[in-house]
């Protein structure tokens, strides 16, 4: 559910524990699956912007494939109708420089109205024509000055090459049959201006037009384009074809769409409900080895497709629907083209309904009516990802199984409430805008009412359908605040607008404080900006405000089906709380933004917050449905980390885990287990908050089983390997006996080099608790990884070599590695093995205290080894002291750099910032560890103490001097 930023600090954990980021790949993978019109559009922002004097109306499109097959070419031929909107003597085109133009010519069609009464049509001649290559602009400058209102017809015969190394514009592919045979295909992929590839065209989505096509071809092929087949004329028994379709309705270039192939279709079962007078035609293509995998999937078009006409009150406006599984497809985005959409074929084959549902959207809100602008685009993805989760949930609710919104939610939460967010990985905040206007149309579908919700988006849409088809970012939330006003649903001052602006635009989420006064009755509600690392000094502070919608839940009135507000915390309200009555008694907890309806935390008095989790451990506990019980252990546990709340009280909210079993409960959990046991990690409390994690872990993982079970639900299966993955690093015997039992397979492979018959998801357990000898072995299978092998790829050495690195917990191994990469030179061990090898050892205490004593003790060495390799250098020393985050270690890293300090070149400003982290990190440290460990020791059993106190007994005989501070 998260992007990489989610995951910052958490690199060991990513690389070696894959439970724990499969869903952050979820999420990685819609969002970009899910950008509007142009998947790369921001990086790629359009910078020259056609004149608008002149518009399209119409296309007539000859394209001409008889030989395309034998020689990559194609000839075509267009007539382009236009209308002048404002005085001009030039058309402007875009032409891409691989069409090579051999004739163009002009005619009048139509005089400008104060001009249609003077005699018949006037000629109309070409001065000259100018090809702007960096633009991708074609120029025909005419003799003549023409008026708004005239019309004229562009006749151009032109050629082209089709793409042959990517699927972009008119290209060629193939795939190969089981029986080895090759099958050749012809396909478009329009989108990221592309059409200009194919025909001279005004190559931006506002300019609609209709289109008429006609394509010539030879074989024994099927044609399939927007519209349906009107005419085909065969000559020589097919080996000449000429088809003819019927005109499309109004779309821009990229929708347009075509594909000569042999591939083969199936129907559906139910048909498509009859909407304005048309009954749609709904068809299913693949090639014939892999129709069978598509069985499923037009009844799912269908029951989607009668679902959004329901939504709308609207048909497609289109007669039929083909939906192609096409081979070999590598774009990142399936082609929703109207009537005729592109998708890969493990994409379309898959039984989820939430991308079926998201791409069928966009031939009613992408298609139907267009984005004017393509940064008007994301709010078009923004409502088409809402609208595909809210039908996902009524069609297929096991789908969702709780992750959405809290798998994007959550995400922004923890970027958002970083220093800087998006520091690290700056091309994702246009994604997280995205995401924020997704949730913000969620946040209006609860607080407006679905039905008034629905009845603004039906409004939009058929209105903009009669304007114009095009529409701006704005549109949507001025319907909204339309129909919002004439059901009095907003406080005065309000407009949906504002509200909607103050959410999106800013990268921040704001924090609500509920104060309860249980003498006089009164509850204090108040906003801040919600940061959860502590900013430097020298950081401005902001002072957003929102326009907060505050839906609560009393403990003697639970009923989350009613989300109206009770109240709005305005942005400009003064002073800047709020006082209101309480809504319940004093004995009753309250609940304030249940549900995750705004995108906001929420922190309480300690005495409400002792109220829900006394009621979270009782037996009325799923009377809060499992979303909320998410978001109070998850606004708990960070608002904690914050310093926010106490956090005794925030681990008193985490008791009733012990008896929870909801997997959208435990979801957000093992993030935060990760944060705050890095936090920690190599203290004296570690030990006892890895106790207390797999008391909370064992009886749902023992209630789970340790196999999965045929037919069982996804959510199991994850949920399993999760808290297997949890249990593993904390050393949960029964996981460590599998991992090493599994790993004696490779051990005793006569030929270890040939390949690794272990799972990944055991080496890290391995190489963390297994011996000495066990991690030998690692490590010279990286050394002797085969260089040449077909067989082998490069990214399982990696793994194996981030596993070596990131998960021991003996620092004589880490040595040991480092002693063979660096100062041995050993020749398998690359520049850049050497930076992952550094990198990886942030992940743990041991690791980076490791690192440090190791570049302490070698100084000299380590420096003339990397003195020509400045990016090593820097790395070694970053990565080695900014981990530290106590005291001790502060002065440990002090008494380094003072040694040292006229000898750090390149990395001087490096370890000066990671003494300023430091300072920051041991002030966390000093006011939350004993309260933790207070609590810990309150509250774990007698066993488990004492088993701390034997081990660390234990340890402190045995341990090696290096990882020791």
């Amino acid at each position: 559910m998260m992007w990489a930023t989610l995951l910052t600090g958490l690199v060991l954990l990513s690389a070696i524990l894959p439970g724990l980021s499969q869903s952050d790949n979820d999420i990685k993978g819609r969002w970009k699956r899910s950008i509007d019109l142009n998947d790369v559009y921001y990086s790629k922002m359009r910078r020259y912007r056609l004149p608008n004097e002149v518009t399209p109306t119409s296309y007539h499109l000859d394209i001409n494939l008889r030989s395309s097959f034998e020689s990559d070419q194609f000839n075509g031929h267009v007539k382009i109708n236009l209308t002048w909107s404002d005085t001009s003597d030039r058309i402007t085109l875009n032409v891409h420089e691989n069409l090579e133009i051999s004739h163009v010519s002009i005619r009048m069609i139509r005089l400008a109205p104060d001009e249609a009464g003077k005699g018949a049509l006037m000629d109309v001649n070409i001065a000259r024509t100018e090809y702007q290559r960096p633009k991708s602009w074609y120029i025909i400058h005419l003799e003549q000055m023409l008026k708004n209102g005239s019309a004229c017809e562009v006749d151009i015969k032109y050629s082209g090459n089709l793409t042959t190394n990517e699927t972009t514009g008119l290209y060629k592919s193939a795939y190969m049959d089981s029986e080895g045979r090759k099958h050749p295909f012809i396909a478009t992929y329009l989108q990221l201006d592309n059409a200009r590839k194919m025909f001279p065209c005004m190559d931006e989505p506002p300019y609609k037009a209709t289109f008429k096509l006609r394509v010539f071809y030879s074989n024994d092929l099927r044609v399939r384009t927007n519209t349906r087949q009107i005419s085909l004329i065969q000559v020589n028994e097919g080996a000449r074809n000429q088809a003819t379709f019927e005109e499309t309705p109004r779309i821009s270039t990229n929708q347009l769409a075509l594909v000569i192939s042999d591939l083969q279709h199936i129907e559906p079962v139910i048909e498509v409900n009859e909407m304005d007078g048309r009954k749609l035609e709904v068809k299913v293509w693949g090639r014939k080895d892999f129709i069978e995998s598509l069985v499923d999937v037009p009844d799912k078009v269908v029951e989607v497709v009668n679902y959004l006409q329901n939504y709308f009150n609207s048909s497609l406006g289109l007669s039929k629907l083909d939906v192609m599984a096409i081979p070999m497809y590598s774009n990142s985005k399936a082609s929703d083209n109207w009537g005729l959409m592109f998708f890969k074929e493990s994409e379309l084959s898959s039984p989820l309904v939430w991308t079926t549902a998201y791409e069928l959207l966009y031939q009613w809100i992408g298609q139907s009516v267009t984005p004017y602008r393509r940064n008007d685009a994301p709010v078009n993805k923004a409502l088409n990802s809402f609208l595909a989760s809210m039908a996902t949930i009524d069609l297929n609710p096991d789908e969702m199984e709780g992750k959405w919104p809290m798998t994007v939610l959550y995400s922004l939460y923890y970027e958002f409430a970083q220093t800087a967010p998006f520091s690290r990985v700056a091309g994702i905040r246009h994604e997280a805008t995205w995401t924020k206007a997704e949730l913000v149309f969620r946040m209006f579908n609860y607080t407006l009412g679905h039905e008034l919700f629905q009845r603004s988006v039906r409004k939009f849409f058929h209105q903009q359908l009669k304007e114009g088809r095009t529409f701006f970012a704005n549109d949507i939330f001025t319907y909204l605040n339309d129909v919002a006003n004439e059901t009095n649903n907003l406080p005065p001052g309000l407009t949906i607008n504002g509200i909607a602006a103050s959410w999106i635009n800013r990268d921040r989420v704001p924090l609500v404080t509920v104060i309860r006064d249980y003498e006089t009755g009164k509850i204090n509600l108040s906003q801040k900006v919600y940061l959860r690392d502590i900013p430097p000094q020298s950081t401005a502070k902001v002072s957003y405000q929102w326009d907060i919608p505050i839906v609560m839940q009393a403990e003697s009135n639970l009923n989350f089906h009613n989300a109206k507000p009770t109240v709005w915390l305005k942005k400009d309200n003064e002073p800047k709380n709020l006082t209101i009555s309480d809504i319940t008694s004093k004995d009753n907890f309250i609940i304030v933004n249940p549900e995750e309806i705004g995108m906001f935390p929420v922190n309480y008095d300690s005495c409400n917050w002792k109220m829900l989790s006394l009621y979270l451990q009782g037996p009325n506990r799923e009377r809060i449905p499992p979303l909320t019980r998410a978001k109070l252990l998850h606004d708990a546990w960070n608002l904690a980390y914050a310093g926010e709340l106490c956090f005794g009280i925030a681990m008193n909210v985490t008791l009733f885990l012990k008896q929870e079993k909801s997997h959208v409960v435990w979801e957000p959990v093992f993030t935060m287990i990760h944060h705050v046991g890095r936090r920690i990690e190599g203290l004296d409390v570690y030990l006892k908050f890895e106790a207390y994690i797999r008391s909370l872990l064992k009886p749902l993982y023992l209630e789970l089983g340790e196999n999965p079970q045929p037919n069982e639900p996804s959510w199991k299966t994850h949920m399993r390997g999760l808290m297997k993955n949890f249990l593993c690093r904390a050393g949960y015997e029964p996981c460590v006996k599998e991992a090493r039992d599994q790993y004696k397979k490779w051990l005793t492979d006569e030929e270890p080099d040939k390949g690794n018959p272990v799972a990944n998801k055991f080496l890290c357990p391995v190489f963390k608790w297994g011996t000495n000898e066990e991690w030998e072995f690692g490590l010279q299978r990286v050394i002797n990884f085969p260089k040449t092998s077909l067989a082998r790829k490069q990214n399982e050495r990696t793994y194996l070599l981030k596993t070596l690195a990131g998960c021991p917990k003996d620092a004589n191994k880490i040595e040991r590695l480092l002693q063979v990469a660096v100062i041995n030179q050993n020749e398998n061990f690359t520049d850049a093995d050497i930076h992952l090898i550094f990198s990886m050892l942030t992940g743990s205490a041991t690791g980076y205290k490791t690192l440090f004593n190791f570049l302490h003790e070698h100084w000299y060495a380590v420096k003339e080894r990397f003195e020509n390799k400045t990016y090593l250098w820097d790395g070694i020393v970053n990565f080695a002291t900014s981990s530290f985050n106590t005291q001790e270690g502060y002065d440990k890293v002090n008494r380094f750099y003072m040694d040292h300090q006229n000898e750090f070149e390149s990395a001087d400003s490096i370890i000066k910032k990671a003494l300023r982290i430091i300072k920051q990190e041991t002030k966390w440290n000093e006011e939350n560890v004993p309260v933790i460990d207070m609590w810990l020791t309150e509250n774990l059993s007698k066993e488990d103490l004492e088993a701390i106190a034997n081990s660390t007994s234990t340890l402190s005989t045995t341990a090696a001097p290096t990882t020791t501070d």
